[in-house]
Parts: structure tokens; sequence; C-alpha cells
């Protein structure tokens, strides 16, 4: 299976891009949000982790896609949305026209308002994708896309360190703004205690 393709970015379109990885040219799927992210990287060499998915009817033809993500966590994010009953890859694709930390964070603060206006999704999608994802939304919604490099973004440390955080008595959106603040020194944390420690550190000074 592929899970990450490098390459120069050949062309972009409404749903994929083409990405050039001698000696082929891959056509990859893509979301709104990703598609806006790279489309001033045209000519450049670009990585996408990437999800290898079948697309067809059992009974009729199966064609292979790959879907791409700018980071890992989009990635886990999407596989986790179409997890919920009625969403699939074509309708996941669709509905990712915001950042996966919006979509997160709406689905943890069950605004099901906000997942209804998501292209595709409507009212009754946005109720189930609410009673499916919300307890395992927090992580996602704690993304600070594009400030942290990619493979410092730890995500489970996070998470850990938000139930930690949660246990402790802060409120989900207190818990989410202290470790926007630890993420934002760039700190490298390897365990949700040191990440604690920092939060505290920086709450303390600050």
């Amino acid at each position: 299976m592929i899970s990450k393709i490098s390459g120069q970015l050949v062309a972009l379109h409404t749903d994929f891009a083409i990405i050039s990885s001698n000696p082929f040219e891959y056509e990859v799927l893509i979301p709104e949000y990703t598609r806006r992210q790279l489309q001033d990287e045209i000519g450049k060499t670009v990585s996408l982790h990437t999800i290898y998915s079948i697309d067809g009817n059992p009974q009729g033809k199966m064609t292979p896609r790959l879907i791409g993500f700018l980071t890992q966590a989009e990635r886990e994010f999407f596989d986790l949305f179409c997890s919920v009953d009625g969403i699939g890859t074509r309708k996941a694709l669709r509905a990712m026209v915001r950042p996966v930390r919006e979509i997160a964070t709406a689905i943890e603060e069950k605004d099901e308002k906000f997942l209804a206006s998501l292209p595709g999704i409507g009212n009754a999608m946005a109720e189930r994708i609410v009673a499916k994802l919300r307890r395992k939304a927090p992580k996602f919604a704690l993304l600070v896309s594009g400030n942290i490099p990619e493979g410092e973004l730890q995500v489970d440390v996070v998470s850990e360190t938000y139930q930690a955080l949660v246990t402790l008595g802060h409120s989900e959106s207190d818990a989410r703004r202290l470790i926007d603040a630890a993420l934002k020194s760039k700190t490298k944390f390897k365990d949700s205690a040191e990440m604690i420690q920092t939060i505290y550190t920086i709450n303390k000074n600050g």
C-alpha cells in the first residue's frame, strides 16, 4: 500500500493533483482545502500522505484511487470521518472544504449547524457525525495547521495531554488553549508529562 508520495506537482485540478515521481505520474484525489494549500506549489516538489481506496460497485467496475493529504494527522482524520455510516470517500472529500481543525472543533462542540453546511452533509448526517465522533475529535481540534512542521506534531502526546488537563479540571476550551500555547513553542515533547510541565511553566510565566 502507498502511504506517502513525493514528487513534482505537475498539475492541479478541481478534485485531484498530478504528481510526477519518476518514472510514473500519479493522479491523487484531494479535498478542496488541500487543493487551496497546493495552488501556489505547481512545479515544486510536494509530499502527500495517502490512502489507497477502491471506487466502484463490487458487481461493476472497480477503480483503484490514491487520496492525498498534507499531513498524517489530516489523513487519520479523513479515515475517521469515513467511518460514519453513509459517508464514503467521495462524500468525505467533497465535505472537507474547511481545515480539519475547524471540522473537528465543530464535532467536539456539537455544532451541527456548521457540519450541516459542509457540502453533501445536511442535518441528519451532521447529527450522525456528532454521535459517532464527538469523543474522538478533540485531538484533531488541537491541530495548528501550518505552524508545526511534519514529524513534530505528536498527535498521541497531544491527545493524552488533552485528556489529562480535562481530568485535572480544565474545561475543553481551556485545555485546547493551553496546548496551543505549548505547541507554538516548537518544542518536541517526548510524552504528555513533559508537555504538561511546559504548559504550566508557560502559564506561570505568562
